[in-house]
This record gives structure tokens, sequence and C-alpha cells, in this order.
């Protein structure tokens, strides 16, 4: 059935845009990178496009939905290189998904990966999926007319100044040098959440040499009480511009990579450290080097100094080991010496002693090293010492400062003398996509784009306040990430691949920064795609026209080859289809891509071709977190779609949780919408075999269709597609249900509510809708159908008021069978007294004045004569009926109003209702006369609930 409607649309070409005069819309989602095998995970988010490309056809909107893949970086070359040296877990990852034995030699080369990854993306993922994508559009990042627009696009963020050149300490790999280090991960492996750590490297003199010991805290200098040496651990001596500098191994070679001339002397053994005195920098007193195994290597230089007034773990360790007699005798310590190290207060904090290492950890019961509490007291006290601390007097000449501008001060002073240096490290691993580590790695002549320039800011958070963006609470948040944005590193040297820097080509441009305004050029692909337009054609002065408006047509003919009338049409295309509608990525755009792509467009086009819409997505996890594509473990699309079928699949994205919430990968969940969806299909097969006569419950079907209609088209207004789903997978599916059991057997009446149903399963479940469209008798293809139309008197809420009268009776009936056990010979049913519903009138009139209270509708009542009549029992209940009234929605009492002879209606349920009960049923007027009421039951009946007597 997918392949047979799969086939129908591509043929017929509904999936391919091209201008006209209906109002247009264009939506993509972020490209894929190409660095493997997608998985059900990235599904997600590509569904909802198609899903509402498909809705805006229904609405009558020209769709343009094109696709392609982000090639630039290392991940092809990566795989590349792994199949080259015979990677046998990369050998099976391809073989064991789609790629034949055969092909392995071809995928050697890089470019051949992304070709080839771009086949099974578009024809085994998207064409799968049933994707109306306008396939001629289709373009990725390696070729060569892609590449002339990105070259375009620099030229002008170069003529609008924002392209700078300064020397960074940037990520990069060892192999292939730098790296993008965001959540999106499209350059590494893992360790997306890491941040670019500046160490402070203070210089302690000892003997000959300095031990160096990186700090995030130099303003604490003045605290210093010993310093802190791993004694299981190797350090080198190296010479530093004239200097030797002790730190581990590994500092040594993350320091290889931001200065130069160093040279590495000799390894020494933390244990041949301990004991010695050093002179600490700015306070200049001798301090003893003491052991200590939280010292990692791997951390800074391996290398700490001490200052136990302010560091939780620097205290305790301390303490321990003035105790520890053991350890004082193994490494030749005077315990004197030792035991006579005292915490030096140097910081005032309100609500804190001026020991508030030591009273954090009494408080928290902290005894010993290794305590995992120590995390959280570090914590704690940095954050109150860094915000809202002062140096005290110890502090000499900075006392009274605000340790935040103490410590930059202090830095200063000590790097100009000497006494400090600087050194860049990441927060956690990186590992590149090659496998190799990342470090810091000073770049000296580095191209950065200055998102930091406060005219495009501003532009951009203007434009971003007429947006649809969503979830809201992004469109709220986005005006922040703008201002925080800075300027971001755009090109790289080493082994990549991508577009050349048009001002300096040994530059690469980066992978965020050649994908934020390529949604333009899907404007322009086909005609690259069908050979009409040639990359070498495709100059500045080329863009400029078809984009900006900028030359003359002849004039560009002339210097391009490309006819006036081909460049006239490129134009009028860029023009009719920009600007974008939507833009939709995953969460992890949030902080990098989308940020980026709204600053590129304010930057470069003008404002009526800025983009008007963000969609974010959250991910499909799985047990253990986000499923990544490049680690493997994920569930194959194709099999996915075999076992569950492609609708039940785009069932579950679209259902099965808000778009702006993780979804843990279930195998029972998604196997339940195949269910839903079989099931679906069945009521309809069922129902389109009915050919009886009209009955009272045909005009509720036809309401409660129209009714849903017009509340998705409310929803969808905000692309709830979740709200979609239930309305129509789920809500209606049980109006259909209820209309069969309530006797609805008419085929007109059928065909009508498919009119309105068909069309808006489409969206989600297009092959079934498809193939319940042919079935139903139908001409044409439902994808190409219009929004169902609601005619003037198809919804009568009155007629949905009386149903579900009668389906809360039926549940109030229900439960008392279930509750008593008793097997009914008679159901007695009553409707309210007549005078009780002249008292919700009287209730529902004063609330359309905004005049209910319970003194109001009291006084209306009892001046009432029939009401009055009732004595105390009338009172009671219009004070009853005002507490009740004044809670609800206006919404809920205009459904209350829709009144309905609720005797009359259950009367005409009588045979139903006693061939659903398998017994009499009768129904009466509450306290009229000869009325039988054998317990009394019906003065219970009030208008919209009935009492019932089941014997």
């Amino acid at each position: 059935m997918e392949e047979k409607w799969q086939r129908r649309w591509y043929s017929s070409r509904i999936h391919e845009a091209e201008m006209d005069d209906r109002p247009k819309f264009m939506l993509i989602f972020a490209y894929p990178g190409v660095t493997g095998y997608l998985h059900v995970g990235h599904m997600r988010g590509y569904t909802y496009v198609d899903a509402i490309a498909r809705y805006k056809r229904l609405e009558g909107f020209n769709v343009m939905f094109p696709v392609g893949t982000h090639a630039t970086g290392n991940g092809a070359i990566s795989l590349a290189a792994r199949i080259a040296r015979k990677d046998q877990k990369t050998i099976d990852y391809l073989c064991g998904n789609t790629c034949p034995l055969e092909m392995l030699d071809e995928l050697k080369d890089p470019i051949k990966v992304v070709e080839f990854f771009n086949d099974v993306y578009v024809n085994q993922y998207w064409k799968r999926f049933g994707f109306l994508s306008d396939w001629r559009r289709f373009t990725s990042t390696i070729n060569k007319d892609y590449q002339m627009f990105i070259r375009w696009q620099f030229r002008k963020l170069m003529q609008r100044g924002l392209l700078i050149q300064k020397p960074y300490f940037a990520p990069a790999c060892v192999s292939h040098g730098p790296v993008a280090i965001d959540a999106s991960e499209t350059d590494i492996q893992c360790g997306g959440g890491a941040e670019t750590v500046e160490y402070t490297l203070l210089k302690f003199k000892c003997d000959d040499m300095y031990l160096v010991a990186a700090t995030l805290r130099p303003e604490t200098v003045f605290g210093q009480t010993n310093f802190w040496v791993n004694p299981e651990a190797d350090y080198v001596k190296v010479n530093v511009n004239g200097e030797v500098w002790v730190v581990s191994e590994a500092a040594f070679n993350k320091l290889t990579y931001q200065k130069d001339g160093l040279e590495r002397l000799e390894e020494l053994k933390g244990v041949d450290l301990i004991g010695k005195k050093c002179v600490a920098p700015m306070v200049h007193r001798d301090i003893l080097t003491l052991p200590a195994d939280f010292c990692d290597p791997n951390v800074g230089t391996g290398l700490v100094t001490s200052v136990p007034s302010d560091s939780p773990d620097d205290w305790i360790s301390l303490r321990a080991l003035q105790k520890d007699d053991a350890t004082l005798l193994r490494f030749g310590l005077d315990p004197d010496d030792v035991r006579a190290i005292k915490p030096i207060a140097i910081i005032e904090m309100k609500g804190w002693s001026s020991l508030p290492a030591v009273e954090v950890t009494e408080k928290m019961g902290i005894e010993a090293p290794g305590d995992p509490r120590l995390e959280d007291a570090k914590k704690l006290v940095y954050k109150e010492g860094f915000h809202t601390g002062r140096m005290n007097e110890t502090a000499g000449q900075y006392a009274g400062l605000p340790v935040m501008d103490a410590k930059e001060r202090m830095k200063q002073v000590m790097l100009a003398s000497g006494e400090a240096d600087v050194m860049y490290d990441l927060s956690e691993t990186v590992t590149c996509r090659c496998g190799e580590p990342v470090v810091i790695k000073r770049v000296d002549d580095q191209w950065f784009i200055d998102y930091a320039n406060l005219e495009v800011t501003e532009a951009a958070k203007e434009q971003a306040r007429s947006m649809d963006i969503f979830p809201a609470e992004y469109h709220t948040n986005i005006h922040a990430v703008l201002e925080w944005f800075r300027e971001r590193a755009c090109v790289r040297q080493g082994n990549w691949i991508g577009t050349r820097f048009p001002f300096d080509e040994k530059w690469i441009i980066e992978a965020i920064s050649d994908s934020t305004l390529y949604p333009l050029y899907y404007a322009i692909s086909k005609f690259a795609n069908d050979g009409r337009l040639k990359a070498e054609q495709m100059t500045e002065e080329f863009f400029d026209l078809v984009v900006l408006d900028k030359g003359s047509f002849e004039k560009v003919s002339e210097v391009t080859g490309v006819s006036v009338e081909l460049l006239h049409q490129i134009h009028d295309e860029v023009h009719y289809w920009y600007p974008l509608d939507m833009n939709l990525g995953g969460k992890e755009h949030m902080t990098v891509h989308f940020p980026a792509f709204l600053m590129n467009h304010v930057a470069i086009l003008p404002p009526e071709m800025l983009p008007k819409g963000i969609f974010v997505n959250w991910y499909i996890v799985g047990k253990g977190g986000k499923i990544s594509k490049s680690k493997g473990g994920a569930q194959p699309i194709p099999g996915a779609a075999e076992k569950y079928g492609v609708d039940a699949l785009r069932l579950y994205y679209a259902h099965i949780a808000s778009p702006f919430a993780d979804v843990e990968w279930d195998n029972e969940a998604v196997e339940s919408y195949t269910a839903r969806t079989e099931k679906m299909e069945r009521t309809l097969l069922d129902l389109m075999t009915l050919n009886g006569m009209p009955n009272e419950v045909d005009g509720w079907l036809i309401s409660r269709m129209a009714s849903r209609v017009l509340r998705v088209r409310d929803q969808m207004k905000g692309y709830d597609l979740r709200s979609l789903a239930t309305e129509i997978y789920f809500e209606a599916f049980n109006d259909l249900r209820w209309y069969q059991r309530r006797g609805g057997s008419n085929a007109v009446t059928v065909a009508r509510a498919m009119d309105m149903l068909l069309p808006l399963m489409m969206p989600i479940t297009p092959h079934t809708a498809e193939e319940l469209w042919e079935s139903s008798g139908r001409n044409g293809m439902v994808s190409s159908a219009a929004f169902p139309q609601v005619k003037e008197n198809d919804v009568d809420l009155a007629k949905e008021r009386a149903e579900e009268y009668l389906k809360a009776m039926m549940n109030d009936a229900n439960e008392i069978l279930k509750v008593t056990g008793i097997k009914p010979s008679r159901i007695m049913l009553y409707t309210s007294a007549t005078w009780k519903y002249r008292v919700m009138k009287m209730a529902l009139d004063l609330s359309a004045k905004n005049e209910l209270q319970i003194p109001t509708l009291t006084k209306a009542a009892m001046t009432d004569q029939e009401v009055r009549g009732h004595g105390k029992g009338a009172s009671d209940y219009a004070r009853k009926l005002a507490e009740e009234f004044m809670k609800r929605s206006a919404s809920e009492l205009e459904r209350i109003g829709q009144s309905f002879d609720e005797h009359a209606f259950l009367s005409g349920c009588l045979d139903f209702l006693s061939e659903e009960y398998n017994c009499h049923v009768e129904v009466h007027v509450a306290g009229e006369p000869g009325t039988p009421d054998p317990q009394g039951k019906s003065r219970q009946a009030v208008p919209g609930r009935p009492a019932i007597l089941v014997e």
C-alpha cells in the first residue's frame, strides 16, 4: 500500500513546487549531517515537516518542501578512513544496514561516502516515509553550485564588516584541526557540552624550577598555605622561554598546541617533589609540597595550590594528612611543620564565617577526602564567594574589592610580573569524529563572524519578535540567546570537506557557518540540478541580481552567459518562495544554529525576505539518553518501517508526546499505534458497507465531525499535530464507534463524515488516508484535496449535548450495576422537574450578564411563583447551582445552555437502552403526578443528569 501511493504521488508530481497564484508556504527541516545511517529518532522532526506541509496544502497553500544534506566537516572523511583500514566494526555497521559488500571499495573516497548516503537518505528514508518533498531541488554542501552560493554569502558578510580576523584559542582535533563544540555534535563523537576553560597558571619557584599549578581562582593566592602533588603521577620538566616548568605529561601535550618553542627536558616522579619548599606567587612566602592523590594529571597541570580557607577539598585533605602519622612518615614529612599549617582567611561573605570551607564541611558532616558531597560543598562556597564576597585585609591593596573584580586585577598583575601565565583546556573529554582527542589550540589568524555586532543583534531581536517561534518559551528566550551570541570562528584548516573561504583558500568554511542562509538556495538549486545553470556562472553579480535585485539583467547575462530569460525566471522563483516560512530543527540548534540562521538573514537580506518561523523539536531517546547515528545501537529506519508500518510510525511521532518533550523509544508503544491505525482503517471500511435509513444519531455524527474540523483548524494555527492526531485518530474514532453502537447506518451520513475525516487523516497517515479515499469511490487523491468544508448548519451543539447526556447517564447506570452486582429487570429514568430547568435558565441568563452570585440567583428563583412553591428545596438548589456555575468557564456554560428536551430525547432512546441493558427501560418526569417513585429517587434528578432506579 505504501509503495503504491508513493508511486502515484511521485508520478503525478504533486510534490513539485512551481510558482502560481496561490499563497506560498516554504518550510524545511535542518538538513542532516552525513556521518552514517540515520535512525528512528531523526524521523520524528522530519515527519513533522511533511505533516505540516501536507496540512498547508489542504489549506490551499502552494507548498515548497525541499531537502538536502550537510556533508561539511570530517564525518565522511572519518568514515572513509575506517573503511580504508578495514575496521571490522565499521564494515559490520555498513553491511548490516543496506550497504552492498562490493561497494565498500568505492567508499574509501569521502565524496563517494556522501553520494552513497545522499541516496540512502532520500530513497530509504524520506521517500520511504512518503514525504512530498520537491526532489528536484535536492542539494548537498559538497556540490560546487552550493559552494558558490556560500562564497557569495561570505562576500556579503565581509561587505557588511562582519568578518574579523584575530588570534584565537580554538578547539581542534589533533589530526584534523579546529572543530565546533556544541550540542549538535556535528564534528565530534562526544563532548558536545564541553566549554573552553581558561586556567591561570601560578608559578611556584622551587630550587631551579617552577612548579606550575592551574587555578580558576587566582584571587585566592593570599590564602595559599601549601602545595599539592600527586605522588603516584609522572611529571615532566619543560623549558618555556628559558624557565623550567614542572607540569604533568598531559598538560605538556596540551601546552604544545598553545605555546611555541616548548622543550621537553626530563621526567620527574611526583614522589620526588614531596616535602620540598616553594615560593608562592604574589604573597612570596615559602610553603610545603604535600601529597594528594586527588591531583589528576589530566586536569589542569596535575599540580594544585592549596587554599583551605575557601576550598573544602583542600581543608579536608589537609586535616586528614595532619592526622595521618603513617603517611607523614612514609614521605619523610615533619609532623610539626605539617600540623602548623592553618587556614588563612581571605574573603568576607555575608552570613558566613571567615573560614567558609571549614564551616560548610562541618555543617555537612564531611570528614574524609573523596566524600562525594565535597563537590556540592565546593560549588556552594565558590558561588557565594565569587558573587557576594569581598577581599579582606589579608589581601592588602585589594582589600574591600568584590571577589569578581579582584580576580581579574590580581590575575593581570601576576601576568605582568611573570609570576603567572594562561592555559586553555576543555571542561570535559571531547573526541573528534575520527576518534582522535580534541584539544585547545592557538590559531594566530583565525577568521570570525562578528555576531556581537550591535546593529545585527538588534535587527535579529526585532525580527524574532514578529516570528512564529515554537515552543513559546523559545520565542521568549531567543532574545537572550541573541544577546549572548558573540564572535564565532567560521573557518578551519585541515582535512575537511566544505567550501573554500573566498578571501584565503587555505581555510574551509565550518559546518555552522555554511548552514545559515542556505534555505534560500533551494529556490535556485533546481536550475543547477537540471543543467540550465552552471556553477561557474554563479558569480557575485549573479547572486546580487537574483537575490538582492542589484544590477542589470542584460549586464549580468553578458558577464555570466546566463540568458536574460533564465535570469528573470530564477529571480522570480527566489522572490516568490522567500522568505522561509518555517525552519524546523532539534533542540540542539537553539543556542547555535537558529541564532546564526537569523543573524545571517538580517545581515544580508532585505526586510521582506527575512524568515517567518522556527519550530524546535525534542528527541526520541534510547534507554541511556540521546540516540546518535554515529555511535550505533539505534533502531534502523527501514527495519522499523517494515515492522510497524510507515503510517503507524508517523502517528507515533505526532501523538506520543508534545514535540517539546523527549520521548524514550518503546517498541510496545509503537506497536499500539500500528494497532490504532489498523482499527481506524477497519472501522471506516466497515462503515462504507452500510446502507441503512437515517435516524436521530446522523445529525449528531455530522455535528461531531464538523466540530472536530473547526477545532483542528484552530489547533493547527500553532502546528499542534498532537491535538490533530488526538481529534482524528482517537476522539473521532470514538465518535464513529458510538455512531455504530447507536444504530447509525446511513450511507449519506457516512460519506459526509468521510468528506471531513479523510483529508484530516492525510497529513499524519497519508497512505491509509489515500487507500480509504480510493476505497470509498472518491476521485483523485486525498493528498490533493481541499480542506474539509463545514456548512452553516453542520454544527448542532444541542444534538452533541444530547448524546453526551445519554453517555453520562449510561456511565452512571453502569457504575450502579457494577457496585451492586444487580442483573436488572427494569431501569427507571427520571428527568428533572420542570422548575429546576427554570432555575438553570435564570442562572445562565445572570451569568451572561456577569451578574451571577448566590444571592442574585436565589432572589430571582424565589420571586418565580412556580419555583417558590418548592420552598427550601428550591432555595437550596439555587444556591448549589450558583456555586457550581460560578466555577465553570464561559465555554462550558455555553455548552450547558444548548438545551434539548431531555424527556423526549430519552423516550426516543428506549429501544436502544432496552437492548443495551437487556431489560425493560422507562422514563418519567420527576415530580409529575402519578410518577412511580418507590425509593424517592426522582428528587435527585437535575437538568443534565437524570436520576436512575435499577430493579
